[in-house]
Parts: C-alpha cells; sequence; structure tokens
C-alpha cells in the first residue's frame, strides 16, 4: 500500500524542478496527481511520463480565476482534494536598494499571494473531502538574513507567517486540514541555475555545476519531506517549519 494511496494532490509549479520530483513521488506512492504550471509544453510531457494518475492544468498562481478553474477541475476529475502543494515560486536577485518596486511587487505576488491564492480556495476543497494537507514551499531565507535577496527573502517571509494563520484556522475550524512549511537551502533546480547563470534557461549540465556550489541538495530530498506531509503519518504535525538546510542555518560564520 502506498503512503498517500487513495489520496488527490495539486502540486504548483510542476514542470520541473523540485514540483516534478513532488508530483512523480506522490504518483509513485498512490496518488492522484494534478500537475499545475505555466510551462505547457514541459507540464504536459511531466504528466504524461506519470500515466493515467496525473493531469495537467495550466496555472498562473497570480490569477484568482485560475486558481478557481483548477481547483473545480480536480474535482471533477478525481473526485475530491486531499494535499495541496504550493510549490510555483520565482528568484530575484537584489538588495533592498538594488531592487525596484516592479520587481519587489512580482516576486510577492508569484511567492506569496500565490499561496495564499491556493490555500484560499483549496481549503473549502479539502474540507468537504474530510481533511488533508497543505504544504507551502518557503526557504531558508526567511530564517536568517540574505541582503542580495531581499524581494525573495520578504515573500517566503510572508509565507512562513501564512502558514501558521492556515494552520491555526484549519485547527479552529476543526476542519481536518493540517498546513507546514518548508524551508530549504540550496535545491539543484532550474530556477536555481537560470539565477546563477543568468540565463533565461538552464541545460542539465549547468544544473549540476550549480549543484557542485556547496550545499545544494537534489529535489527529491524536498519530494521525500512532501511526502512525509502529505502522507498520514504527519497526522500530528501542523504550524511547523520543516528546515531541510543540512544545519545552513545553525552554522556559525567563518571568523579568522
Amino acid at each position: 500500500m502506498g503512503r498517500v494511496e487513495g489520496k488527490v494532490a495539486i502540486v504548483t509549479g510542476a514542470a520541473s524542478g523540485m514540483g516534478k520530483a513532488d508530483a512523480q513521488l506522490l504518483a509513485q506512492q498512490g496518488a492522484k496527481v494534478v500537475l499545475a504550471d505555466l510551462n505547457d509544453a514541459d507540464g504536459e510531457a511531466a504528466a504524461a511520463e506519470i500515466g493515467e494518475n496525473a493531469l495537467y492544468l495550466h496555472l498562473d498562481v497570480t490569477n484568482e480565476e485560475n486558481w478557481i478553474s483548477v481547483v473545480a477541475q480536480t474535482i471533477e476529475a478525481f473526485g475530491k482534494l486531499d494535499i495541496l502543494v504550493n510549490n510555483a515560486g520565482m528568484m530575484s536577485l537584489g538588495t533592498v536598494v538594488d531592487t525596484d518596486l516592479e520587481d519587489y511587487r512580482k516576486t510577492n505576488a508569484v511567492n506569496s499571494e500565490g499561496v495564499f491564492l491556493g490555500c484560499k480556495h483549496a481549503i473549502p476543497a479539502m474540507a468537504e473531502s474530510g481533511g488533508g494537507s497543505i504544504i507551502n514551499m518557503s526557504s531558508v531565507a526567511a530564517l536568517h538574513g540574505m541582503s542580495f535577496f531581499a524581494a525573495y527573502s520578504a515573500s517566503k517571509g510572508a509565507v512562513k507567517a501564512l502558514t501558521k494563520s492556515v494552520a491555526m484556522y484549519c485547527k479552529e475550524q476543526g476542519n481536518g486540514i493540517r498546513c507546514n512549511s518548508i524551508h530549504p537551502d540550496g535545491v539543484k533546480t532550474p530556477m536555481v541555475a537560470k539565477v546563477a547563470t543568468g540565463k533565461d534557461t538552464a541545460t542539465e549540465e549547468e544544473i549540476e555545476e550549480v549543484g557542485k556550489l556547496g550545499n545544494m541538495c537534489e529535489p527529491g530530498d524536498i519530494a521525500n519531506l512532501v511526502l512525509y506531509l502529505a502522507s498520514d503519518e504527519s497526522s500530528f504535525v501542523t504550524g511547523a517549519e520543516m528546515v531541510i538546510d543540512n544545519a545552513s542555518t545553525i552554522t556559525p560564520p567563518l571568523t579568522l
């Protein structure tokens, strides 16, 4: 029996990187999975790789009507919703002085407002299904200062705080929904490679090169934690900050 056998999941940003790894592992462990993304070609290909228990849907996480449609289509296709992985995100380099307001708003729209909209529209469907698990992708940038990621840090800090608010709301409502945040350090993904290289796309070779920078885990490492939080094994875990960073947040800086 799979660890999420019979459950239905939506994974955002599932066309590549962490989202794709999450969707693949959830499906391997028995879930029916909706892969949602802006990248239709890669998203459809990822769903096809998984097979009949997967469905690709176009989703702009900043668009509320898109969210309403994706949740409705998930219920229509699979009958319920048990798991939401708010994984879609973007990175933007820049200090608080270098970052312009447009970039700040765009980063927060995707990383923060996208998670808000996902929670807002998934919760009623999940409550109707008898409960479930919401997993929000934050970052170690929400836990300690990163001067070169001002907008990104702010957006991921908002995800951390919103997760706790959602967890408390669901507990107070008694709807059986849990909500937790995951805080990775570096992950070997196309998004990270694109930021590191300054390119619009990233090859497998470039992703591997970025992985050599240090303290970089594989997307599968994140997927294993997502699976735990999605499963009934974590039934008493809610409002938690799950750090997966090889101790980077507690490693003292080097001094001479």
